[in-house]
This record gives structure tokens, C-alpha cells and sequence, in this order.
């Protein structure tokens, strides 16, 4: 076969049944990615004679004697195609794994497809950026800024990794190759609860290519937790490597080692596994009931799982003052359950990673994960290794979401790489996403509110029950963040909390984006608006009567041993009013039919900016021999913006430009340590670490120019790239040469004292009475995130969170029927939101400086997801007098009660 890629041409033959993605991979055209191996992403597109097509759905024999252009052929050499430039200049990207594959297909875009961009990128997703700042790329927009020395902070400054991004050249974690490469896959079970009586390799062994054949037996037997956390106590010991007994369809049986990945798939399909099928139980309500089966018989508190025989993995009760009175002598109360659906992370990277012994014996793990430092800890002790034996790190990587704050490959690769003694490779299917990761816990939420005459709060209750699945990873700090600033943010005399998490014999559930919130959120902002309507008072009159203020105290029962939660900074009052004023102002608004009812409504949401408890973050940087600076860190990069801040903060300290300063990141072989990329922490912890280290050295510099130049250091400026005092100044490549050794400070953050962010939302609606169909006609989100360290990508922060809870809002669902099994494992029937869903969200912030975070920022990766579900619930209400309880609000589910209230 021969076949012109990026105007050379290529003759080698592909594999028997091979597409055109691995192909092109295979010759190293990288920027061609795996999504869903579907044609259902787009992250693959490439040029095929001129034509945008999904290189996984291309047989490769199909090429011979075409062209193809791959996103690295777009431009010549170093040259970018005027829509790389584009996507460069508005900073059309986050995470950046489903760019290439857009950018291939925006450039081949006549006039006629991008006056219909709902139809040109309906082949395109992308789980970060909500498509407006894709849109913005389209029509031209430029968002970066150009700034002196010292001004990086709080203007829109580009990601550093976007001209690689854009021209294909970023490395995710497969974007490598490596000689002696086996592949691992995996078998799973195909029942929901089982004990393995005993496994036949025999035929397996036999398939040509296969070097291992790993089970239980093979594993070590030490318990731990998939969920990674600084401290232990916050996750049940439940999980083994490869386990004698499964607790839900898709949990992993075997691992199989081969040359190719056909061979190990050809193995897993011939091993012979025979069960000693269990009694499963797959509802959360059922598996409290006495006499349920017993999920993890045999495990107990040593294990941190609160009541084995019920199979509760956590709960938490408290009270304060008296609930039932409260209720019972409210002038208004309000009661109703409301429920929340599984939904996939669905980042475009799946899960996986590489792993190899390198010359010096040293275990090296190259993963898709947001917590490096937290992996590798975990790995030493479940393998019994010694640190300085094992490396674990991440290139840049495709998302994340919170799915990456979890272990579901690393393990399995460790094994694998120390009984074989070859590098070994494990990714990820994305239907084995949907089986075999994690899901947000659905949550089942009762609440009951009570208010007195003038509309102040004097109950709140939340009942909950979360289904954290098979294993309980997250389950406890999922649950227990999920009842807490959900209720805090109010001020009210009595309020109580009953909840609990519960084992089923179903697909795990984890950490994701809000981390519990949004589950009651959806059910709390729901009875505040009920209570405002009973009492004729205004939804944003209601909250602003009962919102917390500084000096209020933070509350949600029980009692908490962590008091280091402060206002750094509170904007809570400016969103509402900034939503309120947006909201009032006139709409251009599409023509509708009688059958459409329209309404508005709001929900508003607060958030601890950093996980309780302690999350540390430590931080080098180093003067150049050419002036410049290494800034090394162990936060990683997956779409969150943080390389781009630290290079901020950094060069705001320091009187230089961003350019000036390289980042090394998320690698343990640096040294210090980092708990990871989660819960909000990115900015708000690994920040104010670089802003320590930054300072620091911006001391050592100004003590090097006072002893030199006999001046006190208060009287020495760092500006301009150079250190002056008075009539004196040395540029800082001079400062290098004079100092006869490198320069370096450091500087860490321990996580407390926190702060709390702040997020309001507000939507106009229609939904068709007669369909159950809902348009957005207008979204709103105010944010509190304190000085903006980037305005333009926190703004992308908020834009993708909103159409990321919007898809889990409208119609996100992972199904599972009644023996566990999940139905719509696959893109195709899962609906990501695609341009064309995804309305435009105005965002606006509130006029805050944190007195906790770095240079006054706080965090907004996650807040911005949390009110949305909750602010279209009630938007519904308002139109259609219904209170929606289920999510999510699909036509179909919305349709028999429209119908019952309206029809004829």
C-alpha cells in the first residue's frame, strides 16, 4: 500500500483489520487520537482527499493510493494553518485532546457549513470548553493579551503547551513509542456478584504472542482504595488488585500480557472461568434491608466500612436545635424527594498508562492521572517497593473531572511490568470506561424546609441515600461534602442531616466534578424556591434573607473538627444582584408557539475552596543561566489551566514575562510533593506554593543586590526583568553569572486556612407542553472566584462547567438494569452535549480579592457545575407549574405529567 500522509509518502502495509487511526499513529502521526473508536467524537478526523472523515472508521487498506492530512500536515514546518492560528489567538482549547481532530475539520469548513456550525461540528465533542470559545475561533476573535514584565496576573495570557496543542505536537500519555512494548487487556466479569472457584489459562497461553496470563493468584492481597486522598481515613480498604470474588458486571478478572493487542484480546476470550455465582442486589434501598446480600462479607470498621452487615460503606448524622418543631410551627414547609441519575465523566483521553524498568531498576509509570504523588505512595505499599524505586508522572493529559483522582490502571500495570520484565501498556476502551471506572453517585435526597412568616429559614433537612456501588471509593467525602455547604450556606436555627452510602453490586460510583453537591443542591434550591412562592416572596429576595454573611457562621450538622474554613473573600451577594440585573435585561428571543411555556429560574451554591484535612502542595524555582526561570511543581495539567497560572504567578512576583519562566510538573522523580489536581485545589494550593517559592527567591535576589551594592533589600525592586536598587541594576542573566551558583528557593501550602467560592446561576426556559422538550433561551452564571488570576480562562472554566452540568441536567444517563449490567456503554447512546445543545452562558464576576489564596484567586474548576441542575429545575417549575424531581429533565420523562396537566 502506498498513501501520501502530510505530502510524504508512506508504503508501509497495515495490519489485517487495521484503521486508518492506528494506522497513522503507528507512523507516529500522534496528533490523530482515540476517543471512542465509534466515529462517535470526532477526535480522530483527518483529511482523506480534502474530506474530513474519522480515520477509526476508515479501514487503512482504504488510503492506498489517497492523500491524508493529519492536524501536523495542516502548515508547513513550524508554519500554522490560518485556523491553528485561530484556535491560538481565541484559545479555543482546554484539555486539548479533542482539538486536532476539530481544528482538521473547522479548516476544511466552506462559508455555506460555518453559517450552520450546529450541523458542520455535530461529528466533533469536546467535555471542556462549552464550543464558545470554538465559535469564537470560527468567527475570528482574539481573547489573548500581550503584557509587560510583572503584569502576568490577572490578564488573559495563553496556555504555554497551545502552539503544540494546535499543531498536533502536545504528548498525552500514549503519544510515544517504546521498543519491547506487550499490551495488556483485560478479562471481566460478566456477572454481578461472584466467587472464582478456579481460572484455566490453558488456551489462553496457547494463543501465539501471549506471555502472561495474571490473576488473583498472582496479586498481591493487600486491601486499599482506588480513590486517592492525602489521608487514609477518607477511603474504605476494599479493593484488591485482581479479586477471588467480583461485585459487579465489568469488575476485572484476569489480565492478559501479549505482544499485540489482538492476541490478549484473542487470550481474555479463551480463558475459562468458573464461577460460584452470589446473590446480587443492585438497588441501594433494597441493600439496607435486612437480609440483603452482603456485598463485602468478611471486611469490617478495620477496613473503614461503617456497618458490613447492611452494607453501608459511610454515614454521618447530626442535629442542631430542634427540626421537628421547627416544622411543625412554620408559617410555610415544604417536603419532597429528588433524585440524581450515574453519569460518565466521559473525558476524551480514557484511562491508562505505560510502564517499564529503567536501567536502573527503577518502576516508571506513565499515566493519564491527576494525582502522581498519591499514585506512586500507594503503589510502594500495596507492591511492597521502595520509593526511590518507583517514578510515577503524566504528560499532558485529556480530561479529567475528578475520574482521575482514582487508581484503576496503575496497579494492574505494576503487576504486569514485574512479572514480565518488559514496558507493558493498558488503555482503556471507551466502553470499559463506562463499565469499569466510575460514575457521580446517584443520590436518592429528601429534604424538608420550613421558613416563618417573613421568609427566614427555620428547618432544613437533608435524608440521603448514595449509591457509591461495588466499592466505596469516595464514598464518605462524597457523601459528606454533598450534605455540607449545600446546607451551610444558609443561616437557619435548626438543621439535621441524616445520610448514608451504600454498597450495590454495581459499576463503582467516585469522585466527579462537585463532589456530591449538585446532587442536593438540586433538591435544596428547589425547597427555597417552593417556600418563596408559598410565602408570595421573590427567589432572589428569599436567598438574600437567608444567605450566610461574613461573621455568620458556616453550619451543617454534625458538629465538624475542622474549623479552618474563613471568608477569605465573599461575593455571594454581588452574584445574586449581577444575575438579577442580567436576567432583567431584554433578550432577543426566538418566535414560539402557544405551546411553549416559558419560564426563569435560579439556584445559587457555595464551596470550600480546598478538601479538609490537609492537601500540600510544595513548589522549586530556580534562577537561568540566561535570566530566565524553571518553575517545577507537581500539579498536573489536564484542561485546568494551572500551567498557565503558575507561569502567572510566578512572573507577577518576579518582575518578568511569562516566556521567561519553563515548567516542569507532575513528575515524583522532581522531588517535594503534591496531593493532586482535585477539589478545586489546583490554583487555590499548588499556587500559593509557587507564590511562596517565588517570593522567596525574589528575597534571596534582593539580599544578593543589597550585599553587593551595600544597600538595604527594602530598597532594592525586582522589575524589568533585573533587580534594581537605587542607580544600581543588574538584569537578571547578569544577576546569574554574578551569583556563582544557582539561585533556587522553594515554597509549599499545607491546604488550611480554606476559603469558601461562590456560584449563582439563572436560566430562562421553554418547554413544549405537549413534547416535553426544553430550550434554553437564556443562561446566566455570576461567579465569586476572588482576583482572576486569567480572566478568559476562568471564564472557560465556568462556560464548560455550565454545558457540562447542562448535559447531566437534560439527558446524561448511565442505565443499568435490573441485574447491574450498564446498557449504553458507548457514546452513541449516551448524548454528550455537541455545539449544537449547548447554549451560550453570559458570565459575569463578582468584584472580590481573597485574603487566603494566591495573589487573592480562588478556586473555579468545579463550583461552576454545581447550581446548574438546580437552577433549571426550578426554571422548569416556573414554566410548567410541575416540579420536575428526577433527573435528568428528558422529553420523555417530562411528557406524562405535561400530559396529564395539558392535555386535552
Amino acid at each position: 500500500m502506498s498513501v501520501i500522509v502530510n505530502g510524504k509518502e508512506v508504503d508501509t502495509a497495515p495490519r489485517a483489520g487495521q484503521c486508518l487511526r492506528t494506522f497513522l499513529r503507528d507512523t507516529g502521526h500522534f496528533g490523530v487520537k482515540k476517543g471512542c473508536d465509534a466515529g462517535d467524537c470526532g477526535a480522530c478526523t483527518v483529511l482523506l482527499d480534502g474530506e474530513p472523515v474519522h480515520s477509526c472508521l476508515i479501514p487503512a487498506f482504504r488510503a492506498d493510493g489517497k492523500t491524508v492530512t493529519t492536524v501536523e500536515g495542516l502548515a508547513a514546518d513550524d508554519d500554522l494553518h490560518p485556523m491553528q492560528q485561530a484556535f491560538l489567538d481565541a484559545q479555543a482549547f482546554q484539555c486539548g485532546f479533542c482539538t486536532a481532530g476539530m481544528i482538521v475539520t473547522c479548516a476544511s469548513l466552506n462559508q455555506a457549513q460555518k453559517k450552520d456550525l450546529g450541523a458542520a461540528l455535530k461529528g466533533n465533542l469536546c467535555r471542556c470548553t462549552g464550543y464558545r470559545a470554538i465559535e469564537d475561533a470560527l468567527l475570528g476573535h482574539v481573547h489573548v493579551e500581550q503584557v509587560a514584565a510583572g503584569e502576568a496576573f490577572g490578564r488573559s495570557l495563553p496556555a504555554p503547551a497551545g502552539p503544540d496543542v494546535v499543531r498536533g505536537r502536545a504528548r498525552y500519555t500514549f503519544d510515544t513509542t517504546i521498543d519491547g512494548l506487550l499490551h495488556v487487556k483485560l478479562a471481566r466479569s460478566p456477572h454481578a456478584h461472584a466467587r472464582i472457584v478456579g481460572i484455566d489459562k490453558r488456551a489462553a497461553l496457547a494463543v501465539p504472542g501471549v506471555h502472561a496470563v495474571l490473576t488473583h493468584e498472582d496479586a498481591p492481597a493487600t486491601l486499599f482504595s482506588t480513590a486517592r486522598h492525602e489521608q487514609a481515613w477518607m477511603d474504605p480498604a476494599d479493593t484488591r488488585v485482581l479479586d477471588d470474588v467480583v461485585r459487579f458486571i465489568g469488575q476485572k478478572v484476569a489480565a492478559v500480557v501479549a505482544e499485540t493487542e489482538a492476541a490478549a484480546e484473542e487470550a481474555c476470550r479463551r480463558l475459562v472461568v468458573d464461577y460460584e455465582i452470589l446473590p446480587a442486589v443492585v438497588d441501594p434501598a433494597d441493600a439496607i434491608t435486612p437480609g440483603a446480600p452482603i456485598i463485602h462479607a468478611g471486611r469490617g470498621s478495620e477496613h473503614r466500612i461503617a456497618d458490613v452487615g447492611r452494607n453501608i460503606v459511610a454515614e454521618t448524622h447530626g442535629e442542631f436545635g430542634d427540626v421537628a418543631a421547627a416544622l411543625a410551627s412554620a408559617a410555610a414547609s415544604y417536603e419532597r424527594t429528588f433524585t440524581t441519575q450515574r453519569v460518565q465523566h466521559a473525558a476524551l483521553e480514557t484511562h491508562g498508562g505505560l510502564a517499564w524498568l529503567d536501567d536502573d531498576g527503577v518502576l516508571t509509570l506513565r499515566s493519564s492521572t491527576q494525582v502522581p504523588f498519591l499514585t506512586k505512595r500507594a503503589l510502594c505499599e500495596i507492591f511492597d517497593l521502595k520509593p526511590d524505586k518507583v517514578r510515577v508522572f503524566c504528560e499532558r493529559v485529556g480530561g479529567g473531572f475528578g475520574g482521575k483522582q482514582e487508581m484503576f490502571v496503575e496497579d494492574i500495570l505494576v503487576l504486569a511490568a514485574l512479572k514480565t520484565r518488559r514496558p507493558v501498556k493498558l488503555e482503556f476502551t471507551r466502553e470499559e470506561q463506562f463499565i469499569a471506572t466510575s460514575t457521580r453517585h446517584p443520590m436518592r435526597v429528601t429534604v424538608k424546609a420550613g421558613a416563618d412568616k417573613d421568609g427566614r429559614l427555620t428547618a432544613l433537612q437533608l435524608d440521603v441515600l448514595s449509591n457509591t456501588g461495588a466499592y466505596g471509593n469516595h464514598a464518605g467525602p462524597v457523601l459528606f461534602h454533598a450534605c455540607a455547604e449545600s446546607i451551610s450556606v444558609y443561616n437557619c436555627p435548626n438543621k439535621k442531616v441524616d445520610g448514608i452510602a451504600v454498597y450495590t453490586n454495581t459499576v463503582p460510583a467516585g469522585a466527579y466534578r462537585g463532589y456530591g453537591l449538585p446532587q442536593t443542591t438540586f433538591a435544596v434550591e428547589a425547597a427555597i424556591d417552593e417556600l418563596a412562592r408559598q410565602l408570595g416572596i421573590d427567589a432572589f429576595e428569599m436567598r438574600r434573607r437567608n444567605i450566610i454573611r461574613p461573621g455568620d457562621p458556616m453550619l451543617s450538622p454534625p458538629a465538624s473538627g475542622h474549623s479552618d474554613v474563613l471568608y477569605g473573600s465573599y461575593g455571594l451577594d454581588q452574584c445574586l444582584d449581577l444575575v438579577e440585573r442580567a436576567m432583567a435585561e431584554a433578550t432577543p428571543t426566538p418566535e414560539l408557539s402557544d405551546e411553549w411555556l416559558k419560564g426563569d429560574g435560579i439556584a445559587l451554591t457555595m464551596i470550600d475552596t480546598v478538601p479538609p484535612d490537609g492537601h500540600f502542595a510544595d513548589a522549586v524555582i530556580s534562577l537561568r543561566d540566561d535570566g530566565g526561570f524553571v518553575l517545577t511543581v507537581g500539579t498536573a495539567e489536564f484542561g485546568n489551566g494551572t500551567s498557565t497560572v503558575h507561569r502567572q504567578i510566578a512572573a507577577a512576583v518576579l518582575g518578568t514575562t511569562v516566556d521567561r519562566i519553563s515548567l516542569r510538573q507532575s513528575d515524583t522523580v522532581h522531588g517535594g510533593h503534591d496531593t493532586g489536581a482535585y477539589g478545586s485545589t489546583g490554583t487555590f494550593v499548588a499556587g500559593r506554593a509557587t507564590q511562596a517559592a517565588a517570593e522567596a527567591l525574589a528575597e534571596t535576589i534582593k539580599r544578593f543586590a543589597s550585599d553587593r551594592w551595600n544597600v538595604a533589600p527594602c530598597a532594592c525592586v525586582i522589575a524589568d526583568d533585573a533587580i534594581a536598587c537605587g542607580t544600581h541594576r543588574l538584569a537578571f542573566a547578569e544577576l546569574a553569572k554574578a551569583s556563582g551558583s544557582p539561585l533556587t528557593a522553594s515554597g509549599n501550602s499545607l491546604g488550611t486556612p480554606r476559603s469558601v467560592a461562590f456560584n449563582v446561576q439563572g436560566f430562562r426556559v421553554a418547554v413544549n407542553k405537549g413534547t416535553g422538550e426544553v430550550r434554553i433561551l437564556k443562561s446566566v452564571q455570576a461567579a465569586d472566584a476572588g482576583q482572576l488570576a486569567n480572566p478568559m480562562q476562568c471564564r472557560g472554566q465556568i462556560e464548560g462547567g455550565v454545558a457540562q452540568a447542562l448535559g447531566a441536567a437534560l439527558y446524561e444517563e448511565i442505565v443499568i438494569d435490573d441485574t447491574g449490567r450498564v446498557i449504553n456503554p458507548r457514546f452513541r447512546d449516551y448524548h454528550l452535549p455537541s455545539y449544537a445543545d449547548v447554549p451560550r452562558t453570559e458570565v459575569l464576576f463578582a468584584d472580590t480579592h481573597d485574603t487566603i489564596g494566591p495573589l487573592g484567586a480562588k478556586s473555579m474548576s468545579e463550583s461552576p457545575y454545581n447550581p446548574v441542575a438546580a437552577a433549571l429545575g426550578n426554571a422548569i417549575r416556573a414554566a410548567t407549574g410541575i416540579r420536575f424531581t428526577v433527573a435528568p429533565f428528558k422529553p420523555d420523562r417530562l411528557f406524562p405529567q405535561l400530559q396529564e396537566k395539558f392535555g386535552e
